[in-house]
């Protein structure tokens, strides 16, 4: 009889453990980060979120980056973004502003804004500066970026100020908390600032909990178009590189619309590979090695363009190769077929496309090859 009583007492204990994390607010910490800053404000907020045992908290990039300190972090989808019951914001200052991530993040929000996706939603806001300068204005911007949704805008009030060290500038704010990085000899953010972030989050944490069920949740995340390529490939053993950085002034991709466009080289590793004219300095086999490069490099800056998430592209609309070839070279289609190929195996039917090959006496930095690409994107 003792043993059925305790077997019904853990059985009590632990339906109801599960029904509390059930009952738990689900909080998205959003953010862009440069060089690592606002991340480590967001650890902080993520922290007073779950201080309470009334929420969880989940860290996620607005794009990927290739920070060591951020490259592994998941990126967001603008669909999941209905499925939390409150979302903090986190940004570097810009001029004022918040950081072209985040903007070209927010920027794709509008289904959701003509939807009322997120409206209801509790929102908060915090950021990372270099002088100070400017970061009510940044913080106001963003507030007036979230109000367009109708999101229910918490401000961080004035709170924890007697625990910060006077004798430096801190980055307290009533909307929200910040950080400043450029003083010397201090490290940043400051105990005083992490300690504000973290009763930011706690604070935060308290308004989601109880606004949890009054909005509806008009969408469920996504975040397994972004898996599902990563398992691709992996299964398939294709290795993105990091994405080459221009050469001069130009950007590695332009979104115009729904199309980005792109244009590689075989770079990797900071050197063009097998470099030189086609019959001359190099031959087939090393120039369809310097193709497969070439696309893997527009692969790479294909994902930085969608955020992280391959998932969000919806055709290969146009390839075209371009090689380093004598006069009478005639097997350019050859050539190419490469970076067909491993367009189709990432992307299978979205990956075929139009495709023009042709040869030509010289490319920019000596590569043997260089390719040219269009994508549809969501």
């Amino acid at each position: 009889m003792k043993k059925l009583c305790s077997f019904f007492i853990l059985f009590l204990l632990l339906n109801t453990t599960n029904i509390m994390a059930q009952n738990k607010a689900k909080i998205l910490v959003l953010i862009h980060s440069d060089n690592g800053g606002t991340y480590e404000l967001a650890k902080e907020i993520a922290k007073g979120i779950e201080s309470e045992n009334n929420a969880n908290s989940y860290i996620k990039l607005v794009k990927a980056s290739q920070n060591p300190a951020l490259k592994d972090l998941p990126v967001a989808t603008v669909d999941e973004l209905t499925s939390y019951d409150g979302i903090a914001f986190g940004s570097p200052v810009y001029c004022g502003n918040i950081s072209t991530g985040m903007s070209e993040f927010l920027s794709k929000t509008v289904q959701l804004w003509t939807n009322h996706g997120l409206e209801g939603v509790p929102a908060t806001v915090f950021m990372s500066a270099g002088s100070g300068a400017g970061k009510e204005l940044a913080l106001q911007a963003f507030w007036n970026s979230l109000a367009v949704h109708g999101m229910v805008l918490v401000s961080n009030g004035i709170r924890g100020t007697e625990e910060l060290n006077k004798s430096i500038p801190q980055g307290n704010t009533v909307l929200g908390v910040t950080s400043m990085a450029s003083l010397k000899d201090v490290e940043r953010p400051t105990k005083g600032e992490r300690r504000l972030a973290e009763l930011q989050g706690q604070h935060f944490a308290k308004v989601a909990f109880a606004l949890k069920d009054t909005h509806s949740k008009k969408g469920i995340p996504v975040v397994e178009n972004q898996q599902n390529f990563n398992d691709i490939l992996k299964q398939k053993n294709i290795v993105l590189p990091q994405v080459p950085k221009p050469a001069g002034n130009y950007k590695p991709f332009v979104r115009s619309g729904n199309l980005v466009f792109i244009n590689q080289v075989a770079l990797k590793d900071g050197k063009i590979l097998n470099p030189g004219k086609l019959g001359v300095e190099v031959n087939e086999q090393q120039v369809k090695d310097a193709t497969k490069v070439t696309m893997l490099n527009v692969l790479s800056v294909l994902k930085e363009a969608v955020g992280g998430d391959l998932g969000k592209v919806k055709q290969c609309v146009q390839l075209t190769g371009i090689f380093n070839t004598k006069d009478d070279y005639t097997e350019h289609a050859d050539l190419m077929n490469i970076a067909s190929d491993l367009t189709v195996e990432v992307f299978g039917d979205k990956g075929k496309h139009a495709r023009a090959t042709f040869g030509a006496s010289s490319i920019p930095v000596n590569s043997s090859v260089e390719i040219q690409a269009v994508f549809e994107v969501e």
